[in-house]
C-alpha cells in the first residue's frame, strides 16, 4: 500500500484554533435555540466514542448496513465496476469500509475526515488489510468542496457516505452537501450512501439513549471539547443528555439540557442558560423510499439502485452524478 502523508486543509489561526469550529460554536450559543452542528462531535475522543456506540446492542444502523454490504456485495460490485477511487466522506469504519473495498477492486482509497489523528489511525489500519492499495488521507471539512490528491485526478470516483450521516442535516444543508460531493467527485461519479429508515419510536429512542450511557458521553464530550479548544468554562456536570423524537420532521434530536441556571464563557464571550434550556446538538432524520430518492435528486444525484437489510431497518443507495438541469 502507498500511504501518502495526510493533507492539512483545516483553516486554523496562529494559535491552532479551528476557525470554523469557533465560528459555529459562538453563533450557535448566541441563537434563541442554542445549537451546534453535529460534525463537531468528532474530535479524536468523540470519534472513538462513536465507534463504541456502533458496537452497542441498541444501535442497529451499523449492523444493518454491514449486513447489506455482505449480502449484496456481488450486486454492488457489478453496478460499480472495478478501478474506481473510493472517496469516503468521514474516516473509515473498521467494519464497513473493508467490506466495500474487498468487493469492488478499487484503484485507490481517499478518506476525508476533520479529526486528523483518528483519520491517520484508521488509514493505517487499512494499510494492513489491503497491501498494494494506494491510500491518500485528507484532513478536511467535507461539508465543503474538497480538492482531491493529484494522484487520483484522472481516475473515476465512487463516493462512500455510510452510516446515514446525511440524516444529521436539515434538508437544505443535506442538499448543499450532496451538491458539494458532486463537485468534489466530478462528472461520471457514483455515490454509495446509507440512509436510515422510519421505524417504531421506541427502537429509535433506545438507539440514541443507550442503557450504558455511551451516547450521553459522546454528546457531553462536545462541551469538553469546547472547554479545551476554545478556552471555555462550560460546567459540563450541569448538563444532561436527552434524545427526543420529532414526528413532524421524522427525526431523532439530541440535546444537552441545563439542569440549573448557569453562565459561562467561550472564547471570551459570555453566555447564560436557564434550567431546562437546551443546546441542540444533533438531528438524525429517518427516511422513506420517496424521501431518500427526492433528497438525492435535489443534490444532483440520480438513484440507480437501493438495498435494505433483512429486517427493513436501513437502506443503502447507489446514485450517479447527473447533469444540472432546471426544467423537465
Amino acid at each position: 500500500m502507498t500511504f501518502a502523508k495526510g493533507l492539512q486543509l483545516v483553516n486554523r489561526d496562529e494559535s491552532g484554533i479551528d476557525l470554523a469550529f469557533r465560528a459555529d460554536v459562538l453563533a450557535g450559543l448566541a441563537s434563541a435555540q442554542k445549537a451546534i452542528p453535529a460534525r463537531w462531535f468528532y474530535d479524536d475522543i468523540g470519534s472513538q466514542l462513536f465507534e463504541d456506540i456502533t458496537q452497542l446492542p441498541e444501535y442497529y444502523p451499523t449492523r444493518a448496513e454491514a449486513s447489506i454490504l455482505r449480502s449484496r456485495s456481488a450486486d454492488i460490485a457489478k453496478l460499480i465496476g472495478p478501478g474506481r477511487t473510493v472517496v469516503e466522506f468521514g474516516s473509515g469504519s473498521s467494519v464497513k469500509t473493508p467490506l466495500l473495498l474487498s468487493a469492488i477492486q478499487p484503484s485507490a482509497y481517499v478518506p476525508l475526515d476533520i479529526a486528523g489523528d483518528f483519520l491517520r489511525a484508521s488509514s493505517a489500519a487499512l494499510e494492513e488489510k489491503f497491501p498494494g492499495l494506494p491510500v491518500y488521507p485528507v484532513e478536511a471539512d467535507f461539508m465543503r468542496r474538497v480538492e482531491l490528491p493529484g494522484e487520483t485526478a484522472s481516475l473515476p470516483k465512487l463516493g462512500f457516505f455510510p452510516g446515514s450521516t446525511i440524516g444529521n442535516m436539515i434538508a437544505r444543508t443535506a442538499t448543499d452537501l450532496l451538491r458539494s460531493m458532486r463537485e468534489t467527485l466530478g462528472e461520471g461519479a457514483l455515490l454509495l450512501i446509507g440512509m436510515d429508515l422510519v421505524k417504531d419510536e421506541e427502537v429509535l429512542l433506545a438507539a440514541y439513549d443507550d442503557a450504558a450511557g455511551v451516547t450521553a458521553q459522546f454528546n457531553l464530550n462536545l462541551l469538553t471539547r469546547i472547554n479545551r479548544e476554545l478556552a471555555g468554562t462550560v460546567p459540563v456536570e450541569s448538563f444532561r443528555h436527552e434524545a427526543r423524537w420529532n414526528d413532524t420532521f421524522a427525526r431523532i434530536e439530541m440535546h444537552l439540557v441545563a439542569n440549573e441556571d448557569i453562565s459561562f464563557t467561550v472564547s471570551e464571550q459570555t453566555f447564560s442558560m436557564v434550567a431546562g434550556e437546551s443546546i441542540h446538538t444533533e438531528n438524525s432524520h429517518k427516511f422513506t423510499r420517496r424521501s431518500s430518492q427526492s433528497l438525492l435528486a435535489a443534490g444532483g444525484w440520480e438513484p440507480r439502485a437501493r438495498w435494505t437489510d433483512e429486517d427493513g431497518q436501513f437502506s443503502l443507495l447507489l446514485a450517479e452524478a447527473c447533469a444540472p438541469r432546471s426544467a423537465p
